[in-house]
């Protein structure tokens, strides 16, 4: 039958690509004897249910245990021996805990530990703060045993939790042990544990221990400085270099030892312990070194730039996160130390001059040009904009030398960097230049003219200066933003110049505004006509 042959044709040629494929040969077999698929298995819990029940189940053991010692002590049978000693085997006890459930699931068993490290350290704390039973010697010693052992938990459970534990629990320990230690004593002791944390950071691969170490390493004893031995400024300073110095450091070696750089993340998480350490360190030096203080920030900038260098030529590319943390920091040394604090007055409209094309050489000459370079930017706009605003207002320039060639001058610098980025086409706000380059050769004409008349029309000359200069260069933008210029010339002749103003003043004002607007119409239809660029 031609039904029949038409299912043995393909069945014969479903054969071939079978042998093809290499597909094994299945016996024939009823639907009932045909292999069932497996059973799906059942979707996991979503972490944070998991997360949330965990930590709910280890902080209900901890408060177990803290209302079990709290019913023992108003029974009166608890000692305070007794109770430190049971909330100790309770904190092992649940340490072992995790380990035994370890197997099953590591970082879920982990909570276990986390509470029982916590227990001990509130162990330690109230045997020494309440009970008085625990000397501070002990006691602190009892502090770097419990800190080490989150360190070993926290390889063996691999999480980060025991390891922020044993950073938390030793940068607090002064405050808690109520030591009477020296404040060199205190930065012996901090710069310990930072070597410590960073070296373990380095070898674990876990780079939120030493920035939390950092954090709390310069917090800490900034506290402790200013309660106890705020004279003494010379330790503190020279704890902050060295804090410095050693997480500097092991950014670096971290980077390049684990081939993992900063993201922009991570670099963000950086900066704030980064400039931190700046103005603790420079508030110490400008007020007992104030002739160095400024010289010692470029020393700390030109650090920042070698532990750059070194891990990106360790490294073999560019590193943006390490970049955009130099270039920061480079940016605040510059508009701190170097203009706010080294800068004279009378001299910080020719300063801010000059660093806007040093500026732009230094970016042009990075390869690449590199996006991180934004913060040394902000920087000099900051300062440009500050001095362009004295200028344009004429205000506190009487101590400046030459100051009525700033005027022209800053003209001719927002004019060139309109021309420059213009030619290349940079992602830049070059109408912001253009304008203000009218503005300030304005402000020129009204700083170097008296009479009201020849200024006008020396704002007409530079409208059509304008004009004349976009069809010679074909620039459409430089001709449209003229109009500005002859809008404000319009507005100083009719509501200014007419004022009070005698008959023939009034009409030969009005002639130059005539012939200046209609000799600036001829121009202008010239710029809008074809050819010129947009």
């Amino acid at each position: 039958m031609e039904p029949e042959k038409r299912i043995d044709e393909l069945e014969a040629r479903l054969a071939r690509i079978e042998a093809r494929l290499e597909i094994p040969e299945t016996t024939s077999k009823g639907a009932d004897q045909a292999p069932r698929p497996a059973a799906a298995s059942p979707a996991p819990a979503p972490a944070l249910v998991t997360s949330v029940l965990g930590w709910g189940g280890a902080a209900a053991l901890v408060l177990a245990a803290a209302y079990l010692i709290r019913l023992a002590i108003d029974s009166g049978w608890l000692t305070p021996v007794r109770q430190v000693s049971l909330a100790a085997l309770a904190g092992f006890a649940l340490i072992a805990a995790g380990f035994a459930l370890r197997e099953t699931q590591r970082a879920y068993a982990g909570l276990l530990p986390a509470g029982g490290i916590a227990i001990l350290f509130l162990a330690i704390y109230g045997a020494h703060l309440y009970h008085g039973i625990l000397p501070a010697a002990p006691a602190a010693i009892a502090v770097v045993c419990v800190c080490l052992a989150s360190l070993w938990l926290c390889a063996a459970f691999e999480t980060d939790l025991y390891a922020l534990f044993a950073v938390a629990g030793s940068y607090s320990a002064p405050f808690l042990l109520r030591s009477q230690s020296s404040i060199s004593d205190l930065a012996i002791y901090y710069s310990a544990w930072s070597v410590v944390f960073c070296v373990y950071a380095s070898w674990q691969g876990r780079r939120r221990v030493y920035l939390l170490a950092l954090y709390l390493a310069l917090i800490g004893f900034d506290i402790a400085w200013r309660r106890g031995a705020s004279g003494d400024w010379i330790a503190a300073s020279g704890f902050q270099a060295f804090q410095f110095a050693i997480f500097g450091i092991a950014t670096g070696v971290f980077s390049v030892r684990r081939g993992s750089p900063l993201d922009a993340a991570a670099a963000a998480a950086h900066l704030p312990p980064l400039l931190l350490f700046y103005f603790m360190e420079y508030s110490q030096l400008s007020a007992h070194m104030p002739v160095a203080a400024p010289w010692i920030a470029v020393a700390s900038a030109a650090a920042v730039a070698a532990i750059y260098g070194g891990a990106r030529f360790a490294l073999g590319r560019p590193l943006p996160g390490g970049e955009l943390i130099l270039w920061s920091y480079v940016a605040l040394v510059l508009f701190h130390a170097g203009y706010i604090e080294s800068v004279p007055k009378a001299m910080a409209p020719w300063a801010a001059f000059i660093i806007v094309p040093v500026a732009a050489c230094a970016t042009l000459a990075g390869k690449n040009g590199s996006r991180s370079t934004w913060p040394l930017w902000l920087a000099v706009a900051l300062m440009f904009a500050v001095n362009y605003l004295r200028i344009i207002f004429d205000t506190d320039l009487d101590q400046v030398p030459g100051r009525e060639l700033l005027s022209l001058a800053y003209a001719a610098l927002l004019y060139a960097g309109y021309g420059f980025v213009a030619r290349r086409q940079f992602h830049t706000p070059k109408m912001l230049l253009l304008y203000m380059g009218h503005v300030c050769t304005m402000a020129a004409a009204l700083h170097f003219l008296d009479t009201r008349i020849v200024q006008s029309a020396a704002w007409g000359i530079i409208a059509l200066a304008c004009l004349g200069v976009s069809v010679w260069q074909r620039d459409r933008i430089l001709g449209q933003s003229s109009l500005l210029v002859f809008g404000a010339t319009g507005a100083k002749v009719l509501l200014y110049d007419l004022g009070g103003a005698p008959p023939i003043a009034r009409i030969v004002s009005l002639v130059v505004l005539g012939f200046t607007f209609y000799f600036g119409g001829m121009l202008y239809q010239r710029v809008l006509g074809a050819g010129t660029r947009p």
